[in-house]
């Protein structure tokens, strides 16, 4: 089962559109779930979402005047996903506050975002994932952001994450394992 991870679009504030090579590998039909840090900021992207898949979970980020809930927790396989934006945790990206936040949503992966950055560790049995900005949008905290992505192949107990960056205009694909304690 295919799972889309991705957040901090910024469409149309802070960029214009997906870089086109990530354009090309997002085609509709092949993704079962998407799952979206938030900062979508307009309809027109929740919209482009839909096209790639049916079932689109969305949490609201900081620039999203929308009615998208602030947490939410997603059940795909065997894995209970928690998704927040993560401007909410105190202080931003701290593993503590995500590990702690993950135990009150009771969920094997948290997906976070905000920090425009792509992350994952493993910490206390949990997966944790920020998949960076899908656009390479501009953030305070970071000069130099790369336009990630992820995506999760969920297989019984096993979540292959394989993180898609542009980086000098080319795309490198990082694979990372995850198994659930039994």
């Amino acid at each position: 089962m295919l799972v889309l991870v991705l957040g901090d679009l910024h469409i149309p504030y802070r960029e214009s559109s997906l870089p086109v090579k990530f354009k090309k590998l997002l085609v509709p039909g092949r993704i079962q779930h998407i799952l979206c840090t938030g900062n979508l900021c307009t309809r027109d992207s929740f919209d482009y979402l839909k096209t790639l898949a049916a079932d689109v979970h969305v949490v609201r980020g900081d620039f999203d005047e929308s009615q998208y809930p602030e947490q939410k927790v997603v059940r795909v396989g065997q894995f209970r996903i928690g998704l927040c934006h993560g401007h909410q945790i105190v202080p931003w990206g701290d593993p503590a506050a995500l590990a702690l936040l993950a135990r009150q949503l009771d969920a094997d992966i948290l997906i976070t975002g905000h920090s425009h950055k792509f992350e994952a560790f493993e910490a206390e049995a949990k997966f944790f994932i920020n998949p960076g900005s899908v656009t390479g949008a501009y953030s305070a905290l970071d000069n130099d952001v790369i336009p990630s992505f992820v995506l999760m192949d969920i297989q019984s107990s096993t979540v292959v994450t394989y993180v898609y960056q542009l980086i000098d205009d080319e795309v490198k694909v990082e694979r990372i394992e995850y198994k659930k304690a039994a």
